[in-house]
């Protein structure tokens, strides 16, 4: 009995020993790849501490860095860096650093912020199969989310806001059925929505603001434990989605959506803050929104809502923050939305309130526009039939008297103005001022000017002149469903010719009284800028005042441009750098300081690259200093050349600003941060292929070749260089960057193009 006693202590101290020798084991296991992601975080500030004799377990956490286990295995590692922490080196690799990773089995939170992260998730991402929350947002992560994260069906939180991550949404998002938080909020995502995220039935935040997701929401009215759901800076539209009755927030703003509101937003009783402003929302505003009894934040500025406000109107008991304007609402403020609390904030300007306070419109601008987007006033029912048909006879019969008299005096201006207004739709060069400083004749034969542009086959009608009747009925009388925006150069409308084709209008108003004569040697100009990378003008149009036949507003007509613009297509480089060239050479005088952005370049059907938005003379301040190179005898001032030269290497500086934003995938909003990029792609430059692919734009790095992509990046830090003279010609840009394409076709193995030949 002894002896089986004995042996029996001696199995319980080998087991316990082999028990802690194997939790040491697995500690050592998980401290030594704890150690090899300080490496490989290059050594930062906040993992100083950590040394080879480190307690992580029992290490004191703070909100920068935690270290959390259970039975001496790590579950949750948090590591958050400074704000706008810089690139890792160009030696990271963000495979080996997940791979670290999946060296601690019971990982079941990572928090990895800020800290300089690069490169595609990678798939082994997938082998962390305890993950439950994955929070790596505000680095520099790029490409699609990999197919493996469906194998985390664990996964209950996923952020990876502040990245560069790009592409469609997965549809294998609803395959996650513990998903509950999900936020990829400020990176490239595009595409319409999966329907598979209406499945996703224990979700309760989604977060996609400040992508480029378009298109309607799919109905999300089956999730029921939704509570936040921002959408805000997309594409989204036209519709209000269909949701569940939870929500808490509810952000749409900055989208596409053009309907009215459904009449359950009214029974959202746990929303607190809602967001609908700069959208195109129309129809009668819910007043019932301000009384909702959890409600602290209403904004619905920017759009078209209509209806009467009434003093009486109730408030929810926290309400802090409204924001109504830029609507078409009537009536008076709420009472309990002006009292004087320094906590609340109201603002109702640019409607038509009866107010004079905070900037009101005429009580007439909102009818007019209400009607104008199709909303009809509602009307009043009648207590009485008699009544009604008494009144309907009275208003009948002084419609009938005021409709008599608006014939007669419609026909009387019909009469007086149709010879001003209908101008004959020939080729303008028929009506062409001849005492211009530069003639038909003399810009035919200038040895300046382009074949393209002689032979205009471009595949557009010729330049004409049209009729205002023809530009109303193209627009529907300039229906804001027609507007296209509004510009320092006058508002864009779309319209429909008989014809079929689409075209865009733009509407100047003449701020000075002047005749027709005066803008003929402009318009003829205009006529001759025919490029296959310029918006070409189709025509144009003259309104005239009745009294002295002055201009007052003129229409220039131009081709309509569906696709988009640039931001997505590198190969449009070249034609940009054609269409520039153009307006310098292509014709007599050149025109500079066009003062071009990326938003400017537009994609027609075919992608090929159209500048939208450039220096015409009838956009200038003093439309006297237009073509001042050319004196009246048609010989060339010789002190324009040095002007001239200057005026070009302006325009190569913002050829040089679009280069790097297309680089880069962001947009550039200052002089400084040009600087400091322009410093990160030198570096880049003389740096290997790795690092130089590590500053680039995900998009440039699946698509360009190194050899190109370094050519591409030279171009682009010699049109930044400080001083002008010092910054190439656009025939130099044009050249390498042709080069750069012919290089990039031949490792593609494909036929060259019109755009990628050799100078």
């Amino acid at each position: 009995m002894e002896k089986v006693m004995q042996n029996s202590v001696f199995l319980l101290v080998v087991t316990i020993f082999l028990l802690i020798s194997r939790s040491e084991q697995l500690q050592s296991s998980q401290s030594q790849a704890l150690l090899r992601i300080q490496r490989l975080l290059n050594f930062p500030a906040i993992l100083r501490g950590w040394h080879n004799n480190t307690d992580f377990c029992n290490s004191e956490p703070n909100p920068s860095l935690a270290v959390v286990c259970y039975e001496d295995s790590i579950t949750q590692l948090h590591i958050i860096g400074d704000k706008g922490a810089p690139l890792l080196p160009k030696n990271f690799s963000i495979e080996s650093f997940v791979t670290t990773l999946v060296n601690i089995p019971d990982l079941k939170v990572l928090t990895f912020v800020s800290l300089g992260l690069w490169g595609p998730l990678p798939d082994e991402i997938g082998r962390l199969s305890s993950l439950e929350i994955l929070n790596m947002s505000s680095n520099f992560l790029y490409g699609s989310i990999p197919r493996e994260v469906s194998l985390l069906t664990s996964l209950q939180t996923l952020v990876l806001d502040d990245n560069m991550l790009a592409g469609r949404l997965p549809g294998w998002l609803g395959s996650l059925p513990l998903l509950t938080y999900l936020s990829l909020k400020n990176n490239s995502f595009n595409g319409s929505l999966p329907t598979s995220v209406a499945y996703l039935e224990n979700l309760r935040v989604l977060a996609l603001s400040h992508n480029h997701f378009y298109g309607e929401v799919p109905d999300f009215s089956r999730l029921t434990n939704l509570q936040v759901l921002e959408l805000e800076g997309n594409a989204f539209g036209p519709k209000f989605p269909r949701l569940g009755n939870k929500l808490v927030t509810l952000v749409l703003s900055n989208n596409r959506f053009r309907s009215g509101l459904p009449s359950e937003v009214s029974s959202y009783y746990q929303l607190k803050s809602l967001d609908l402003s700069f959208n195109s929302f129309v129809g009668p505003f819910p007043q019932s929104l301000i009384s909702l009894p959890s409600i602290t934040y209403l904004n619905i500025a920017g759009n078209r809502f209509t209806g009467m406000l009434f003093g009486n109107q109730s408030c929810g008991p926290d309400l802090q923050f409204v924001d109504l304007s830029s609507n078409l609402l009537t009536g008076s403020i709420a009472g309990c939305l002006l009292s004087h609390s320094k906590d609340k904030v109201v603002l109702y300007a640019k409607n038509c309130l009866s107010t004079r306070k905070q900037k009101q419109q005429p009580l007439q601008f909102c009818r007019t526009e209400a009607l104008a987007v199709g909303i009809l006033p509602e009307k009043k029912k009648q207590k009485g039939a008699s009544k009604a048909l008494l009144a309907l006879a009275i208003i009948g019969g002084a419609l009938g008297a005021i409709l008599l008299v608006v014939l007669i005096f419609l026909i009387y201006r019909r009469i007086g103005s149709k010879a001003i207004k209908k101008s004959p739709t020939r080729s303008i060069t028929e009506n062409a001022s001849t005492g211009t400083g530069y003639t038909s004749k003399f810009l035919c034969d200038s040895r300046y000017i382009s074949q393209t542009m002689k032979s205009g086959t471009l595949g557009l009608p010729g330049y004409r002149t049209f009729s205002l009747e023809e530009l109303e009925e193209s627009t529907n009388n300039f229906d804001t469903s027609a507007f296209m925006g509004e510009g320092s150069h006058g508002q864009m409308y779309r319209g429909l010719l008989k014809d079929g084709s689409y075209v865009a209008i733009r509407c100047l108003k003449m701020k000075k009284k002047h005749g027709t004569q005066n803008f003929m040697h402009h318009i003829e100009l205009i006529s001759k800028l025919r490029h296959r990378n310029l918006v070409s003008a189709l025509g144009h149009c003259f309104e005239c005042y009745l009294d002295d036949s002055s201009v007052s507003r003129i229409f220039l007509v131009f081709e309509y441009v569906p696709s988009g613009n640039l931001r997505s297509w590198i190969s449009a480089a070249v034609g940009i750098a054609k269409g520039i060239q153009f307006l310098h050479t292509g014709i007599v005088p050149g025109i500079y300081r066009n003062n071009i952005k990326i938003t400017d370049i537009l994609l027609d059907y075919n992608l090929s690259a159209k500048i939208s938005s450039y220096n015409l003379p009838l956009l200038a301040n003093n439309i006297g200093k237009v073509g001042l190179g050319v004196s009246s005898s048609g010989s060339k001032d010789p002190n324009m050349d040095a002007r001239m030269g200057e005026e070009e290497k302006i325009d190569v500086y913002d050829f040089g600003v679009i280069l790097l934003e297309i680089i880069k995938g962001r947009p550039v909003k200052s002089e400084k941060q040009v600087d400091a990029l322009v410093d990160q792609i030198q570096l880049a430059i003389a740096a290997d292929r790795t690092a130089r692919r590590s500053v680039v734009d995900p998009a440039v790095n699946r698509t360009c070749l190194d050899r190109s992509l370094k050519t591409m990046m030279e171009v682009c830090v010699r049109c930044l260089l400080k001083k002008p003279e010092d910054r190439p010609s656009i025939e130099d840009i044009l050249w390498n960057l042709q080069y750069a394409a012919q290089v990039q076709d031949a490792w593609r193995g494909e036929s060259q193009s019109s755009d990628s030949s050799p100078m």
